[in-house]
């Protein structure tokens, strides 16, 4: 398989596809540090830098084109410009550049608000677009912490849920036999967590009374809180309360640890924070993170963080490379002179696309080629 990748970011499809033999036509990606990491990866492969302007001439006959557009026009936590954002607009732009191209396989990815940006005609226009083009086609919302594939047996452990749109010109049913399997048409779906909702209060309110899990705020050191008390966590740990039992905010500063109970609300792992400061519990059930979110070095962006032992701290650069299926260090290399800096590896890796996920789906368009 011959592809081209647009708004290739820091290049899931490749890291997915490469192993199974399938060769890159071409990148398009204008960011400074993603168009780095391209160059210091796959110094052979051209970035065609803006995809609007690509010809069909640029790039050859090609098998398959993949694209992931600006996500931000429908996202359900921003403005919901839809496709009257110049972003948005970006996924007509990709329709545009397969009818210049011509490939018999198209891979659309998005956030799942999609679906109900201007009421679903925003999501119905983008398909119809691609039936104008005659490209049947196929969508479903897949979570990458179910795509369990070669090299990731255990999926990845966020929990991040995206609509994945595939494209076979000609034949739907082409398209539907790689996003569907005959147990998930049975009605045998996989199973849900539901995401929590438990806030801690702002680092800044913590000296004056506000609790939580420490007074620090440290982002040159990697940590997003630090506790002087060694403190044991269970259920509601989210307020420092050193006189409350089980039946409260389950914290001691002994050492020693409540037994854990089966509660509502469970205990705290995964942490993300806000440009208020704000821990966010991600996820009710203990066991998995919410998305991987776009990160950087700059005040008021968030860090992912997690709870370790008695203090919540940031995720490293290398734990998110982790986290989206990429292989340690990655996004390590030299930029600008000198080692990358963790913010831009941040936003980079909150950007991308899920490695296991664009396996699981380039490994079902082999099946069916």
């Amino acid at each position: 398989m011959k592809y081209l990748s647009i708004c290739s970011g820091i290049e899931a499809a490749s890291v997915a596809w490469h192993p199974l033999g399938w060769q890159a036509a071409g990148y398009a990606e204008i960011d400074k540090f993603p168009s780095a990491a391209l160059a210091h990866h796959y110094p052979e492969v051209p970035n065609y830098g803006d995809f609007t302007t690509i010809e069909a001439s640029d790039v050859g006959p090609i098998d398959l084109l993949v694209g992931g557009t600006p996500c931000q026009s429908f996202s359900v936590a921003g403005l919901r410009g839809g496709l009257d954002d110049g972003r948005g607009n970006l996924s007509l732009e990709f329709l545009r550049l397969a009818d210049r191209t011509r490939p018999k396989w198209l891979v659309w990815e998005n956030v799942p608000g999609v679906l109900s940006s201007n009421g679903g005609r925003d999501f119905g226009a983008i398909l119809g677009g691609m039936v104008e083009l005659g490209y049947g086609f196929a969508y479903r919302v897949l979570d990458a912490q179910f795509c369990r594939v070669d090299g990731y047996s255990g999926a990845v452990p966020q929990r991040r849920r995206r609509v994945f749109v595939v494209g076979y010109l000609g034949d739907w049913r082409r398209a539907a036999a790689v996003l569907f399997e005959r147990e998930s048409m049975s009605g045998n779906s996989a199973p849900r967590r539901e995401t929590g909702h438990t806030v801690a209060p702002t680092i800044s309110a913590r000296p004056t009374g506000g609790g939580g899990l420490g007074t620090d705020f440290d982002c040159d050191g990697g940590l997003i809180a630090q506790t002087s008390h060694v403190l044991a966590i269970q259920e509601r740990a989210i307020a420092e309360n050193t006189n409350a039992g089980p039946g409260g905010s389950g914290v001691r500063d002994d050492g020693a640890s409540y037994t854990l109970e089966a509660r509502t609300t469970t205990q705290a792992v995964a942490f993300a924070e806000n440009s208020r400061a704000e821990l966010t519990l991600c996820n009710g059930d203990g066991q998995i993170a919410n998305s991987l979110k776009v990160g950087g070095g700059k005040a008021g962006q968030s860090y992912p963080a997690i709870a370790e032992q008695w203090a919540v701290r940031r995720l490293t650069p290398m734990e998110c490379e982790r986290l989206q299926g990429f292989p340690d260090g990655y996004t390590q290399f030299p930029y600008r002179g000198k080692a990358a800096a963790d913010g831009p590896r941040y936003k980079a890796l909150g950007n991308s696309m899920a490695v296991n996920v664009m396996r699981w789906i380039g490994q079902r368009i082999d099946l069916s080629c």
